[in-house]
C-alpha cells in the first residue's frame, strides 16, 4: 500500500545512494514497479548532519527531483527528517530541529499536515481493495502439514477466498473444496486481497499442484489458459 523510502542523510552516502547505479534510485523504482503508489521519505541520521537545515532542503531537492522522474508526485510525499538512532521524529516531535515546522502532503483527498514519521504513516490512505473482482490467488509455495494435510500458500490479489469455496488450480486443472482459511495462524471466515494466506484443500495432493499455479473460483471466472496478453517491462 506504502513504501517508506529511508535515506542516510550523511554526506557521501545520500550521494551514494542516488547516484546511477544506487539503491535509493533502485528501490523507489522498485517500488514503483511493484504498484506502490504512496510513498514516504524519511531521512534518516540527521544527527550525524548537526541537524543541519541546509542538509535537510538539498535532500529534498534531489530526491524530489528523481522521485519524479520514477512516477511520483512529490507533492505526495511527506518528507520527515528522523534520526532512528536516537528516536527523534519516530513517535515524537523533536526538540533538536526547531526550524522543523513538519511534513505536508497533498492528494485528491486534501491537505495532510504532521511533524513525525508516525504521523506519515498514520496518513496513508487505504486503497480501495478489488473484493469485486473473480479470485486470482497465485501460489507461493505448497506445504505438507501432519493431521491437517495440503497447505498451499499465497496473497489474494483479486476476490476473497472463503472455506467452503470449490476452487480450481490452474494450469494443473485440479478442483478442490477449501476447508479452513488461515492468517498468520488466526482462522478467517473470508480471506480479501493484499491478505497472505494458507488455505487446507480436500483430497489433493502436494505434487498435484506447485508454486506459480493460479487458485481461483470455479464457479466465478475461473483462471485459463490465453493466447496472449498485455504485460508491463521495466529493465532494471
Amino acid at each position: 500500500d506504502c513504501a517508506i523510502l529511508i535515506i542516510a542523510a550523511g554526506v557521501g552516502e545520500f550521494e551514494a545512494g542516488i547516484s546511477k547505479d544506487g539503491q535509493t534510485r533502485e528501490h523507489a523504482l522498485l517500488a514503483y514497479t511493484l504498484g506502490v503508489r504512496q510513498l514516504i521519505v524519511a531521512i534518516n541520521k540527521m544527527d550525524t548532519t548537526k541537524w543541519s537545515e541546509e542538509r535537510f532542503n538539498e535532500i529534498i531537492k534531489e530526491t524530489s527531483g528523481f522521485v519524479k522522474k520514477v512516477g511520483y508526485n512529490p507533492k505526495t510525499v511527506p518528507f520527515v527528517p528522523i534520526s532512528g538512532f536516537l528516536g527523534d521524529n519516530m513517535l515524537s516531535p523533536s526538540t533538536a530541529c526547531p526550524w522543523y515546522k513538519g511534513w505536508t502532503k497533498e492528494t485528491k483527498a486534501g491537505q495532510t499536515t504532521g511533524k513525525t514519521l508516525l504521523e506519515a504513516i498514520d496518513a496513508i490512505e487505504p486503497p480501495k481493495r478489488p473484493t469485486d473482482k473473480p479470485l486470482r490467488l497465485p501460489l507461493q509455495d505448497v506445504y505438507k502439514i501432519g493431521g491437517i494435510g495440503t497447505v498451499p500458500v499465497g496473497r489474494i490479489e483479486t476476490g476473497t477466498l472463503k472455506p467452503g469455496m470449490v476452487v480450481s488450480f490452474a494450469p494443473a486443472g485440479v478442483v478442490t473444496e477449501v476447508k479452513s482459511v488461515e492468517m498468520h495462524h488466526e482462522q478467517l471466515s473470508e480471506g480479501f486481497p493484499g491478505d497472505n494466506v494458507g488455505f487446507n484443500v480436500k483430497n489433493v495432493s502436494v505434487k498435484e499442484i506447485r508454486r506459480g499455479n493460479v487458485a481461483s473460483d470455479s464457479k466465478n471466472d475461473p483462471a485459463s489458459g490465453c493466447a496472449s496478453f498485455t504485460a508491463q517491462v521495466i529493465v532494471l
